[in-house]
């Protein structure tokens, strides 16, 4: 099973996030949205980690709040994320630590940049796992 996949819609730009879990499903969108920000390469190092905790009234708006949050450190500290350990995820509650380092212009390209998840043709969907998709504001 491919993590994700990367599709156009008008101004913005779309992902489809897969998981044998719901788990999974959220690193994979966080990894989605780092591709969409930059190509970092496998040579992108996890020596800085943040801890995360979010709440939402719902599972969808707990994705949204999560991949904002991670849009928020990226734009505020530098920071790149390349690996996503989520160590709680429930219909309103999320714990995760994200990994990587900050930004490195002599190694990092940087390419779109991203604005904010958004709540347009968000879905969550279990068949076959988990299938998560957002737009992003770009």
């Amino acid at each position: 099973m491919k993590d994700f996949e990367i599709f156009n819609h008008t101004a913005d730009t779309g992902i489809i996030a897969y998981g044998d879990s719901i788990n999974k499903a959220f690193a994979n969108a966080a990894k989605a949205l780092f591709s969409l920000i930059g190509e970092f390469g496998n040579d992108t190092e996890k020596i800085l980690h943040r801890d995360i905790v979010l709440t939402a009234p719902d599972q969808e708006s707990l994705l949204v709040k999560w991949l904002n949050e991670l849009i928020y450190i990226f734009d505020t500290e530098n920071i790149i994320f390349t690996k996503f350990n989520i160590t709680k995820l429930s219909k309103t509650y999320l714990i995760a630590r994200s990994y990587g380092e900050k930004i490195d212009s002599s190694r990092h390209q940087l390419k779109n940049g991203v604005k904010a998840a958004t709540y347009h043709m968000l879905k969550i969907d279990k068949i076959n796992g988990y299938r998560v998709q957002v737009l992003f504001d770009i």
